[in-house]
């Protein structure tokens, strides 16, 4: 018996322990600003050519993503932890041999050179999806009760990922005055990744997260409701019972109804795929997913570019000013994860059902949750006009760092609870999956964008582009499309603000 109650005490660390080790390690594709500048050195590359091998694994996450959150659902937590460990140890360290084996001297490099760039990085890219997945599936589903909290602290951490990459890169790998040697720095993430996510892997597999039978869903005023929508599918049966937790009898119910505030509004739209195609406001929301994120991971992955296309207004290590960057970007984005979701869940909670099947909010709302997709596309606006207007200097780009990641964790923070709320949350992994497409869209064009626009300011004779004139154009039109995006969450504020 004491050995039971011992074990059940130990497994839950033993997860947290390799959830927060996968988090920390994760975000090795978030890197690529600090070894930009290496490449360019060494390599000879071009700003088209490194904008590619970003997008390989910025962008390369999102098509893979509803594969690998089936490869979840059935095998469990450790397959996904189990293909970022090879995919990690492989990209990084397949990397670093191309970088390694370049002679110094070398004028140019082979196209083959740069294709096996972007495919290797590409194979960082899908090695974070899956470890992203894994990470937050095996808290999610090991704390059922505590959903919110167990998602929040293992995204946060993984937020964090960047930040403390870049210190080990900058402190162990940047000889004083150079750029990062960026083939020893991968060769290191290759051993680390590799040897973390296969630990971890054996932890998920002899700690497998509980499993729910649909005949098991405990009884609640939403019950037949449920069944009824995931009974013949189990995808979305799954997903129910992550979500009943939050919907079932451990709910809180209010006892008097003069004590709680409760507004009946609109149910949730549980449809099929073609109904969420055919509802036009689901694409209001997908062209603002797409220029909100498509323009914050344009500069996530070309900040490296940005603070080098400009003067140091000290004696500081142009290598540092990039690593510092990169750090604020990560802190403020953890920050925003950490704080607007609490701060969501206080001013516009979301709506349950409650006693006699009704559909309401259980408290007082203060503003609509689409309130906080208003203020993200004005941050990012203000940010890259700000950039415009007064940032001359490496080190006058904090604020473009420092905007974009609050705009960047404030976006998926908001996002599943709009979801939910607008099309309900038995479909929400499905729906979150389709928008996500969107930002792959985005990704790519206005990376593209910023590339071509930077290629055309390169001096004769030299590989990068020094100057404001490097991304002026992009972010002048940056600010425009933020704008836009603005007009439309204003929109769907109209529709939605008595809904979510």
């Amino acid at each position: 018996m004491r050995a039971n109650v011992r074990a059940s005490r130990i497994r839950p660390v033993l997860v947290c322990t390799a959830v927060a080790a996968n988090a920390i390690c994760a975000g090795g594709v978030y890197s690529f600003p600090l070894i930009a500048p290496a490449l360019v050195e060494k390599l000879r590359l071009t700003q088209p050519q490194l904008t590619t091998i970003a997008l390989a694994g910025m962008a390369g996450q999102y098509p893979f993503a509803a594969l690998v959150g089936k490869a979840i659902d059935r095998y469990g937590p450790w397959s996904c932890s189990f293909a970022a460990c090879v995919l990690n140890a492989l990209g990084f360290g397949l990397f670093a041999r191309e970088i390694a084996q370049t002679p110094a001297d070398a004028t140019h490099v082979p196209a083959s050179t740069f294709h096996l760039l972007v495919l290797y990085f590409g194979m960082i890219g899908l090695a974070t999806v899956c470890s992203y997945f894994g990470l937050v599936f095996a808290a999610t589903k090991t704390f059922p009760q505590y959903i919110g909290i167990a998602s929040g602290t293992s995204m946060s951490i993984f937020g964090l990922s960047p930040f403390f990459l870049s210190l080990v890169g900058s402190r162990y790998f940047t000889p004083p005055g150079q750029t990062l040697d960026a083939a020893r720095f991968f060769t290191f993430m290759a051993i680390v990744t590799g040897a973390v996510h296969l630990l971890s892997t054996l932890i998920f597999y002899a700690n497998p997260v509980p499993r729910q039978d649909a005949a098991d869903i405990t009884a609640g005023p939403s019950t037949s409701r449920r069944r009824s929508t995931s009974g013949d599918d189990p995808e979305a049966l799954s997903e129910t019972e992550e979500a009943e937790p939050l919907l079932g009898e451990n709910t809180p119910k209010p006892k008097d109804p003069a004590s709680v505030h409760v507004v009946p509004v609109q149910e949730p739209q549980h449809g099929s795929t073609l109904d969420l195609f055919k509802d036009p406001y689901f694409w209001v929301l997908a062209l603002w997913m797409l220029l909100v994120v498509g323009s914050a991971e344009m500069v996530v992955s070309n900040l490296g570019s940005i603070v080098l296309s400009l003067p140091s207004a000290s004696a500081s290590n142009a290598s540092a000013n990039v690593a510092t960057q990169v750090r604020l970007l990560s802190v403020f984005n953890t920050l925003s994860r950490l704080l607007v979701g609490p701060l969501a869940d206080v001013l516009a909670p979301v709506a349950s059902y409650l006693d006699g099947g009704v559909w309401a909010f259980s408290r007082r709302r203060r503003l609509s949750r689409v309130v906080f997709a208003v203020a993200t596309a004005l941050v990012l606006a203000a940010t890259f006009a700000w950039l415009e207007l007064a940032v001359r200097t490496q080190e006058a780009v904090w604020p473009l760092s420092v905007g974009t990641g609050i705009a960047y964790g404030a976006t998926f923070t908001v996002l599943p609870g709009v979801l939910s709320s607008i099309w309900g949350l038995p479909n929400l992994g499905r729906n979150f999956g389709i928008i996500s497409y969107t930002a792959f869209v985005g990704t790519t064009v206005f990376s593209y964008i910023y590339a071509f626009v930077a290629a055309r300011h390169v001096p004769p004779g030299e590989n990068a582009c020094v100057g404001v004139e490097c991304w002026r154009a992009t972010f002048w039109v940056s600010t425009a499309t933020s704008l836009l995006a603005c007009g439309a969450a204003v929109v769907l504020w109209r529709r939605w603000k008595d809904r979510v």
